[in-house]
């Protein structure tokens, strides 16, 4: 029995999984409203499951790469899960639940299910994604990196592959790929704790643990306040 938490990106959301069947997910996929929404929601799913903390096996957590505040808010919720009801921790890559996810809606187009990549993508801001790149089997083959997106971008996967853009980075890449017939953005996908269920499973049989006490969201790049917007502040 595992309690997934996914802040990464403005998407909000809580599953319980066990034995990576999804028995209850709350989410708002609008806003960043999480540290409002978090503890609400592990209420409901809780409740709606008939599940007591004791009864947990673990925690899983989206460690990133996203929004900092998020990843802060859902790594400090996890950690303060985990210490109170003396549970293990687990770090989920927030791109490859993302994967998993994609892969669902993917396999049902089977006209163009054919040597697909998939490319979940996660808004950094201008042109700029956090992405990583899977193959069929959701086995990842090029690690996380922040990309500047251009109508060139990906042409030598293009060459053998379908590739399947999806998350709020692949959506404002839409119209860069809306004529070409190798790339398919799914638009409106949206990251979900649901998507965690197949990796938090894995890695509470294999007993991947990450140390409650230690452990830190994948930033990928270091944060970089905005500037001050109060009168007298530079």
């Amino acid at each position: 029995m595992i309690l997934c938490l996914e802040t990464a990106t403005p998407s909000c959301s809580v599953a319980l999984v066990h034995n990576a069947e999804v028995l209850a997910c709350e989410e708002d996929p609008k806003g960043q409203n999480h540290s409002e929404k978090i503890t609400l929601f592990i209420d409901k799913v809780m409740k709606a499951a008939g599940v007591a903390y004791r009864d947990l096996d673990a925690v899983a957590v989206s460690m990133g790469p996203g929004s900092y505040t998020g990843l802060r808010i859902g790594v400090s919720t996890a950690k303060g899960l985990c210490y109170a009801a003396e549970k293990p921790l687990i770090a989920v890559e927030t791109l490859h639940a993302m994967a998993y996810g994609g892969s669902a809606i993917i396999s049902t187009e089977s006209s163009e299910w054919k040597k697909p990549l998939l490319i979940p993508a996660i808004d950094a801001r201008r042109m700029e994604v956090y992405a990583a790149i899977f193959d069929e089997n959701v086995n990842k083959i090029k690690d996380t990196e922040a990309v500047i997106i251009d109508k060139d971008s990906f042409a030598d996967l293009k060459k053998d592959h379908h590739l399947y853009l999806f998350g709020d980075g692949a959506d404002k890449c839409a119209e860069l790929f809306a004529n070409d017939d190798k790339i398919t953005v799914i638009k409106d996908f949206h990251c979900s704790a649901k998507y965690m269920n197949v990796i938090a499973q894995r890695k509470l049989e294999a007993k991947d643990f990450v140390d409650v006490a230690y452990f830190e969201p994948f930033y990928l790049k270091d944060f970089v306040p905005g500037t001050p917007t109060v009168k007298g502040l530079k």
